[in-house]
């Protein structure tokens, strides 16, 4: 494995000016944003290079001459909902795909997204609570909405996997995140499955193991469950705040800067779970067939960047499987 760094970090600086910064924390590797929910510092638009060859020679050259790689292009975000955002995204995700395809990049890191309930609406719906009630009138609205999203994602899904594989495109790496159609293994499985035995054989998980963690799952279980479907790691961390987390649960919608009062909190890798921890994560991800990068994603809110990414790096070069 080799460990690579998540561009948004490092916030509105030049493009030379971040790769330099890349270099000097010892990293090889950057996995750089390219719209969606993430900052578009270093890609304003993916389409502006498409259409410039030379703006795109002048990017490569800026990676070539430092002898950085790029782990994965990131368009996070959610192409399935029916407003402008829903139909921004999915344009960003299409123009990341072509992207890649021009700088040779194999693998594409995004979300699933997540449709409205019902044709008409424009908020997106995510529903956690079993199905299986309440109903009214002989109609339960929850079952219907399900099976109209996952309708939704399916058609949506087999056409852009279809282009990406058109474009050069190898994997498609989901990350599981909350308030997506696609937030753990099964879900993962469920969208392959919809996909079809062809074009679902591209989309894996980008396996954000704090993703995991704060909604009570264990991702070393969940690498296992995965196998060959890792298909990316962000290397993030997450703390179960246990003093509020006991009394209240693990659904938390504070805003994250209010860390001290959320039962859980994004934090530098080894601040929430011991490196023991993820010596035995990764190693169980190596076993199961993973030999990729692992992109730190630093979102720890409780400290410095700077002490929150060198925090992050130093557990990291301790515990990957190189």
């Amino acid at each position: 494995m080799k460990l690579s760094i998540c561009s948004d970090v490092f916030g509105k600086i030049p493009f030379g000016e971040m790769l330099d910064k890349v270099k000097a924390y010892g990293i090889g590797a950057v996995e750089i944003t390219s719209g969606g929910w993430g900052g578009k510092f270093f890609v304003p638009s993916a389409r502006d290079l498409l259409d410039n060859p030379a703006k795109l020679q002048a990017f490569k050259d800026e990676l070539d001459k430092r002898n950085i790689a790029i782990s994965a292009l990131n368009c996070s975000g959610n192409p399935l909902v029916n407003n402008p955002m829903g139909k921004a995204h999915s344009q960003t995700i299409h123009d990341t795909a072509e992207l890649a395809g021009k700088l040779g990049v194999k693998t594409i890191v995004t979300m699933s997204g997540l449709p409205e309930a019902k044709a008409g609406d424009v908020t997106p719906n995510w529903i956690t609570s079993t199905i299986s009630w309440p109903e009214y009138d002989g109609v339960n609205y929850m079952v219907e909405a399900v099976k109209y999203q996952w309708e939704v994602a399916a058609k949506w899904w087999t056409e852009h996997a279809q282009f990406a594989k058109d474009n050069g495109v190898e994997k498609i790496a989901i990350e599981e995140f909350p308030c997506q159609l696609v937030y753990n293994v099964r879900s993962l499985n469920k969208l392959v499955e919809v996909v079809g035995s062809d074009l679902g054989k591209m989309i894996g998980m980008n396996l954000d193991p704090s993703h995991l963690m704060i909604q009570g799952a264990e991702p070393i279980a969940a690498a296992r469950a995965l196998g060959e479907k890792i298909f990316y790691i962000h290397g993030k961390d997450a703390r179960i705040e246990r003093y509020k987390a006991d009394v209240d649960g693990l659904l938390e919608n504070l805003p994250v800067d209010k860390s001290v009062d959320r039962t859980w909190n994004y934090v530098a890798v080894g601040c929430g779970r011991d490196l023991q921890w993820w010596k035995e994560f990764f190693s169980v991800c190596r076993m199961m067939g993973y030999n990729g990068y692992v992109s730190l994603e630093m979102e720890d809110l409780t400290m410095s960047v700077e002490a929150g990414l060198q925090t992050s790096i130093d557990a990291l070069n301790q515990t990957i499987s190189k």
